[in-house]
């Protein structure tokens, strides 16, 4: 099985495999790197979604 990494929204860190409770994680991820940009890439796709929402309702 490949490893996994998950961004811990508690602690900033990331971690590997699966060691905090899933409410205080983000992932799986493929890589380290991926796992450290989680919370950007949540950022973007928010919004994005909300500049959508805000075109839709327009």
């Amino acid at each position: 099985m490949a490893e996994e990494y998950y961004y811990n929204t508690q602690t900033g860190e990331v971690e590997q495999g699966r060691q905090s409770t899933w409410t205080h994680v983000m992932g799986p991820y493929p890589t380290r790197e991926a796992a450290q940009h989680a919370l950007e890439k949540a950022r973007a796709r928010t919004e994005a979604w909300d500049e959508q929402d805000r075109r839709e309702r327009d």
